[in-house]
């Protein structure tokens, strides 16, 4: 058995959505100054490094991330690399990338995972993201669950269609993933989003387990 860890590191310095608050990551209490432990304090958005979107993000009565069901976001998945040339999925796109009906699960490998080998601190407003129709692709397939290797699932300026159509679906949608050491293919996946009471979203621990 084979795990990979496709979680990006939350740290201070790092890429966030443009308008959202920087990562704040320092300890209050140090041993070093006598404190009896060490104490983190962390600050940062719920959309920040890999998370999970729940529907409450672009939908006012949509569902928090607390109330996600769990059975799918843990469950063979499968990972899809998209061409290096593309720069949106669209319909036409995932017509293209032989997934067949009834998959529940995919993740999409795109040119965005050489930002995170790259070490890109900086945000990229050209990532490739999916379109409103490739979105509804997704959903004729009957797809319970999509992520992708960038921040947001819908290209820049784009994000509200994209969205609705998964999330009105109530889709799990999982951003920020780190997919640049992992092959195309079938793995198990364990998907573990913060427990956070009427959030519209969590960072989350993201693994993918092979054998």
């Amino acid at each position: 058995m084979k795990i990979n860890d496709v979680t990006l590191t939350i740290r201070e310095g790092m890429v966030v959505w443009p308008g959202e608050p920087e990562v704040d990551l320092h300890r209050v209490k140090k041993l070093e100054e006598g404190a009896n432990a060490n104490v983190t304090y962390m600050g940062f958005a719920v959309h920040t490094g890999t998370h999970v979107d729940a529907p409450r993000h672009f939908i006012a009565d949509g569902n928090s991330v607390d109330l996600l069901d769990l059975n799918m976001l843990i469950g063979e998945v499968t990972v899809v690399e998209i061409p290096q040339d593309v720069d949106h999925i669209s319909a036409a796109v995932i017509a293209r990338s032989g997934l067949a009906v009834g998959t529940e699960r995919v993740l999409f490998k795109t040119r965005n995972s050489n930002y995170w080998v790259e070490n890109r601190g900086d945000f990229q407003p050209g990532f490739v993201g999916i379109t409103e129709d490739g979105a509804q692709a997704l959903v004729k397939l009957g797809v319970k669950l999509v992520g992708i290797d960038y921040l947001s699932i819908a290209p820049y300026k784009m994000s509200r269609p994209t969205h609705l159509v998964l999330l009105k679906e109530k889709m799990v949608v999982i951003e920020g993933l780190d997919l640049s050491k992992v092959k195309p293919g079938k793995y198990t996946l364990y998907c573990l989003p913060l427990k956070l009471a009427n959030a519209d979203g969590a960072p989350a621990r993201v693994i993918l387990v092979e054998g």
